[in-house]
């Protein structure tokens, strides 16, 4: 049986199978180049060959990408909402003075509203990895932009670095989601046309997965075994993906993944029902900019993910500023500056990591 693989490789390496020609064979291997990624149909015996190439870093079958969906949505009324929204007063980015200039932000999601006042003045550059239409037909993708960059609307700060003046949006999920090929792709993109900050509120989807094999006669036992293959391949595609944008900071290419963490955990009905994160990486009431104008209010770790790349945007400023940008000094800024403090008394620690990231203030 055939399957779609995606194949993560890093040009300037010998294109042979380990063992043939020593370590030493071949093209001597440019650490400044980006990875080249390929996507074919092959049998799983073709894709263990693939990867013992030395040119090979992953290979994974493609699996299907679903939106973190929000678990409530509604339209928002600026006159309730004066002011910043309750976001981006947690973080502190109103108290900052730092807007995220001269930093470039990329937002892998739905695709965007390019008419909606939250981004006027704001250079976007688009790509579509989908099969539909450039724009935003979701609005979810409308909702985090405006979080990370967005203007104020009818005198509502819903922006964290609202300084931003060129951002790229990568449409990697349509009406039936995406795929981690395409995902893997956008990044790759992010990456070449200079991003410093990547969001992605995305996951796996795993029950897809395995619902894709069923409909090729694969018995469910079976299914549920091969797509919890794919799914440890797939995370270590992303692993893979992720080391090497970070080791293009070395050589001027600065950008930090952000991802949702997921909202698949149910313990509103019974505290045992715990999902752990989404690969491949909570926000409450969050205003933003809604699909054709004005405002809506969502919840999730979608919403949460668009605050952390805001304020990574403001950290990203503060380091450029000091000539010192680079993807691990960033992530040490945030996660170091991060607070649990106003967090309610009960929380769980597993739930909040470092806590809650905070904008710079000096």
């Amino acid at each position: 049986m055939k399957d779609k693989y995606v194949i993560l490789e890093m040009p300037g390496l010998e294109d042979s199978l380990l063992g043939e020609g020593g370590p030493m064979a071949g093209p001597a291997f440019d650490e400044t180049a980006l990875p080249r990624i390929e996507v074919d149909e092959m049998p799983a015996s073709r894709a263990a060959e693939m990867s013992r190439r030395r040119s090979t870093t992953a290979v994974a079958p493609v699996m299907p990408m679903k939106l973190i969906a929000p678990v409530a949505m509604a339209d928002a009324d600026p006159a309730d909402n004066p002011g910043p929204t309750w976001g981006i007063q947690a973080v502190g980015a109103d108290t900052s003075p730092f807007t995220g200039a001269g930093i470039v932000v990329a937002v892998l999601d739905t695709g965007i509203d390019p008419t909606h006042p939250a981004f006027a003045g704001v250079e976007l550059v688009r790509r579509n990895f989908t099969g539909e239409g450039d724009d935003d037909i979701h609005g979810h993708g409308t909702h985090c932009a405006g979080t990370i960059f967005g203007r104020d609307v009818d005198g509502v700060r819903i922006g964290v670095a609202r300084g931003v003046t060129k951002a790229l949006i990568g449409k990697v999920l349509g009406e039936g989601g995406g795929g981690s090929d395409q995902i893997v792709q956008a990044i790759n993109w992010a990456v070449q046309e200079g991003a410093n900050v990547i969001s992605m509120s995305l996951g796996i989807d795993f029950p897809g997965y395995v619902s894709k094999l069923e409909a090729k006669g694969v018995p469910i036992d079976l299914a549920t075994s091969m797509a919890l293959v794919g799914y440890r391949q797939n995370v270590n595609l992303f692993a893979a993906m992720a080391s090497l944008v970070a080791a293009q900071g070395a050589f001027g290419k600065t950008a930090l993944l952000i991802a949702a963490a997921g909202n698949e955990s149910r313990r509103q009905v019974n505290p045992d029902f715990d999902i752990a994160v989404a690969p491949p990486g909570p926000g409450v009431g969050i205003v933003s900019a809604k699909l054709g104008g004005g405002l809506a209010s969502m919840s999730g770790t979608s919403m949460a993910a668009p605050h952390v790349a805001g304020v990574a945007a403001l950290w990203a400023e503060k380091l450029q500023e000091g000539g010192f940008l680079e993807a691990r000094q960033l992530e040490g800024r945030l996660a170091g500056n991060a607070s649990d403090s106003g967090m309610a008394a009960d929380f769980d620690p597993y739930d909040v990591g470092a806590g809650m990231v905070l904008a710079p203030q000096d």
